[in-house]
Order: structure tokens, then sequence, then C-alpha cells
């Protein structure tokens, strides 16, 4: 028969007067998980699971159950849950056809390696790369090292733009920073960019500012974009954003706008040469004055220069040039030359005007990249042109990549 045990048999753990007088430091020391500061009134996965159907997203495609199941209980240091990184892709869940989104947005640096099962498979999706620990992300600024950009038939290449954006390290991306860290980022970039004006001349204005016409800028904006007011990125508006201009036209720095920083190099003359040496000087100007004061860009070995965009990690560069293509754009094989050639194409206002550009930005450095869209707007070109003698083109398709 069952006894009940004796408590007095029951031995108390042994105390350590060292240990009793210094485990509330040891404690005091121990991480806190970031969920336990939450009283979040949320139900089961199953229960909060989104309703994916009609998301055509590569987040919509990815996301399973089991997935979200395994990051519901995460949070990073600084708040960052997993309904945060996906909700831009809920707000806006793509369209069926045309380039496709990534339908998810980083709310902090700590993001991708909190959230990596997610991230990771986001990044190989979109960009045919596989993330891994053991191969670091190159980066390569040295604008001497491109071949050509400045000589595409003028009669075809229209225009041209280097992008490339930054992120600054120890404050949260732009979906997710209170009003105090946007304010902090946007008096650094103004303290920023008063130096380099010293070796590039031109002005800051304020999103304010924008709203109104002005003979020294041709830039308006009077209200938030719809794409940023969807992934939330508008909030306070127009509150600590800004435009920084060059006098000479040739760059532009947006402030607290998709990504801490963004700069923006457009030549009307399509030099895309040019507007990659612009962006190439301009960034390691701008890394070198952060890193002064002790605000370096946030850099990963294994995903390179980190942005709020998976779509954009790697090197945050995308080169693109402004193409007429009136027949090849028509071209059944059009699709799986772009794939070829690892680039992507986007739809203009004009019809027969298409905006070519790289679709990967990790995996190769910024001279590889821009080396990419150089080789291949080149043989759009040669494409269209053959097209427009009747001629066919299968001799100029390139292997497969």
């Amino acid at each position: 028969m069952w006894k009940r045990e004796k408590m007095w048999m029951i031995k108390p753990p042994t105390e350590h007067p060292k240990e009793s007088k210094y485990r509330p430091v040891l404690e005091s020391l121990l991480p806190r998980d970031p969920m336990s500061r939450f009283n979040l009134k949320r139900g089961s996965p199953k229960d909060e699971f989104p309703n994916l159907d009609q998301n055509y997203t590569l987040m919509g495609r990815i996301l399973s159950l089991h997935m979200y199941t395994r990051q519901f209980n995460r949070a990073t240091e600084s708040g960052v849950i997993f309904d945060d990184i996906i909700r831009p892709g809920l707000e806006d869940p793509g369209q069926p056809t045309g380039p496709k989104a990534v339908g998810c947005l980083a709310g902090d640096a700590q993001s991708y390696i909190l959230f990596c099962d997610f991230f990771d498979r986001i990044i190989e999706s979109y960009h045919g790369y596989k993330v891994t620990t053991d191969i670091v992300q190159e980066s390569d600024f040295n604008y001497d090292n491109l071949k050509g950009g400045d000589d595409f038939d003028q009669e075809y290449a229209l225009s041209c733009e280097v992008t490339a954006g930054r992120s600054i390290e120890d404050y949260c991306f732009p979906t997710h920073c209170s009003r105090g860290e946007r304010r902090q980022l946007f008096t650094l970039a103004k303290t920023v960019l008063e130096q380099l004006g010293e070796d590039l001349p031109g002005k800051l204005y304020s999103i304010a500012e924008l709203s109104h016409e002005s003979e020294d800028r041709k830039v308006m904006m009077d209200s938030p974009p719809l794409s940023l007011i969807k992934i939330g990125v508008a909030r306070d508006w127009p509150d600590a954003r800004a435009l920084w201009l060059s006098e000479d036209g040739t760059l532009a720095i947006w402030v607290n706008m998709e990504d801490h920083l963004k700069l923006v190099s457009y030549r009307s003359d399509a030099c895309l040469q040019e507007a990659f040496k612009t962006v190439c000087i301009s960034v390691m100007k701008l890394e070198t004055l952060y890193k002064k004061l002790r605000h370096a860009f946030i850099w990963k070995s294994h995903l390179g220069w980190v942005v709020s965009s998976p779509a954009e990690v790697g090197t945050g560069l995308k080169a693109s040039v402004t193409v007429k293509l009136m027949h090849l754009a028509e071209n059944k094989r059009m699709d799986d030359i772009l794939d070829r050639l690892r680039l992507q194409m986007e739809v203009t206002d004009c019809p027969g005007i298409y905006k070519i550009s790289n679709l990967q930005t990790i995996g190769f450095n910024e001279v590889e990249l821009t080396q990419l869209v150089v080789d291949g707007v080149k043989l759009l070109i040669r494409m269209e042109k053959r097209l427009e003698n009747n001629g066919g083109i299968d001799d100029l398709v390139p292997a497969q990549k």
C-alpha cells in the first residue's frame, strides 16, 4: 500500500552562504527573454496564423503554420516580433504577375539572426543564393574595375540610375523605430551631410519643404507614397524625413524613408559608369564620416550590408537602365533571357520603354552586379536591333546562368 512520504525525511537543498549572497547579482546578469516583457493578448499560433489566400508575395508562398509556430514566441531586444516582420506582405499582398515582392521587412538588424529560418528562405528564393556562415559577402567600390557603362547606344538607352541603401548600427529600421530614434538619425544625417558638403556641395531639405515648388530643385512631395503607407514606414509623416540634393544634380540622399539612408544617382545621358562612380565615392565618404561619429553602417559577414528589405541585403545596390525595347519585350523568350542574364524588367508609363536592373544584390560585389547590368543591357539592345530588321536572336541568347 502506498504511504505518504514523511516531510521530515525530505532534505532541503544545501545552502551555501556565498551562493545565497551573490545569487541576485548572478541572476541580474542573465539576459532576459524579450518576450517576457510583453503581455500580448494572443491566441495559439494556429489561431493567429494569417490568411494567405490570394497572397502573391514570397512570404505568402514560403510561410507555413509550422514555420510560423517556430517564430511565434520570439522577439528581438528592441521588441520586434514575427508578426511585425510579415505585416508588410499582409498589407500589400502583391500581384499575380509582374516583379515578385518579398512581402516582409526586418524591424532591426537582429531580426535577420533571430528569424533566420524565415529570412534565409526568403533570400534564397528571391536571390537564388543560399545563405551560409561559411561564405563571406564581398564588397568592392573600386569603380575603375567596371568595364563599359559609358557607351550605350543613346537611341535605345534613355537614362540610368544607381541606388544604394545603408542602415546605421544600434538603431531600429524605419518600420519599427520610435520617433526619438528617427529624430536622432535625422540629427546624425544632418551633421554628416554638412561635412559631405565640403567635398560635394549640396543642400538638405525637410520633407515639409518639398511640399511646395522651388527654383533650386525639381523634386516635390506633398504626401507619403502609397508604398510607404502600406508597409508602415510613413508613421508620423513627415517628421524627421529629409532629402539632400547635390548642387550639380548628380546625387540625392533620402533620409529615414525605406532605409536610414538611400543614395540615388540619376543620369539622363544613361552613363551608368558615372552614376556608379558617384555612388561608390559617396558611400565610402559617408561610411568614414559616420564611423567618426561612432555610428558605423550595419555589416554582417554572411549577409553583407544589412538593410530593412531582404530583397536588397548584400550590397544594397540597384543599377538600372531605362531602355527602349519595342520588339524584344514582346518576344516569347524574354523571360528566359532575363533569367539567364540575372536581370529584371519593369514596365514604365511609356509604351515600349522598360527599366532593366539587377535582381540579385547578394552573392556578388558591387562592381560585379553593375557589370551584369552593363553587359546585359548591351546584349538586349543588340537583340532589339536584330528584331527590328526581322532577324533571329537564338544565337544571341546566353547560356543558362
